[in-house]
């Protein structure tokens, strides 16, 4: 089992949010409270640190307390970009990434990942339907490679993931929690059924 403290958590908010009107997608507000900060409560307990990758709003972020870091290459390239812009801070052998738009994440990802990685270099969740590219627990020495994957012009993230060892972890039982907010009326909807979904005793977003 791979330990906490060999693990950086990597939060995936530097994206474009076209979707979502343009507007940045961490300060989004779920229930009240920024998409950002409730992804954080997840993820901050299962990890090491946690490095925000962002290209806007940045003194915003960095008021949250964790180190803010944005993409190394123009344009928004896309999420691996913002991996890399992370995985060039890190000191741990390992990152976990997740996106700022998933506020339910499963508070045993890490524990789920590792425990079924094996001698594979990276470890991808797949909510039973799809998988979650974002959601993914990656060896921090694929480092190099990623950069001159991505300066080559590389950008499909499951095509970089193709470059290595990489397995699937079934989550099928907790399905729901990948849910991803992307337009105003997903976080409407959300909105809606939180209060007698994902607070209820025994909810699956426990």
């Amino acid at each position: 089992m791979i330990e906490r403290a060999d693990v950086t958590g990597v939060l995936l908010a530097g994206g474009r949010g076209q979707r979502m009107g343009g507007v940045d997608k961490g300060w989004v507000e779920l229930d009240g409270l920024p998409l950002v900060t409730q992804v954080l409560q997840r993820l901050s307990p299962q990890v090491d640190r946690v490095v925000i990758s962002a290209n806007r709003h940045l003194d915003r972020y960095r008021r949250l307390g964790h180190a803010v870091v944005t993409d190394s290459l123009p344009d928004y390239p896309g999420p691996l970009a913002g991996a890399l812009g992370a995985l060039q801070e890190v000191s741990t052998p390992w990152i976990l990434l997740t996106p700022v738009d998933m506020p339910w994440l499963p508070v045993d990802t890490l524990s789920r990942l590792s425990g079924a990685i094996g001698e594979a270099d990276i470890a991808v969740a797949h909510d039973g339907r799809r998988l979650q590219p974002l959601v993914a627990l990656i060896r921090s020495s694929l480092s190099g490679d990623l950069a001159q994957w991505l300066a080559a012009g590389g950008g499909r993230v499951v095509t970089w993931y193709g470059r290595h060892r990489w397995i699937q972890v079934d989550f099928s039982a907790q399905e729901v929690q990948f849910a991803n907010l992307n337009t105003p009326r997903e976080v409407e909807l959300a909105e809606r059924v939180e209060a007698d979904y994902v607070r209820s005793p025994g909810s699956r977003h426990e």
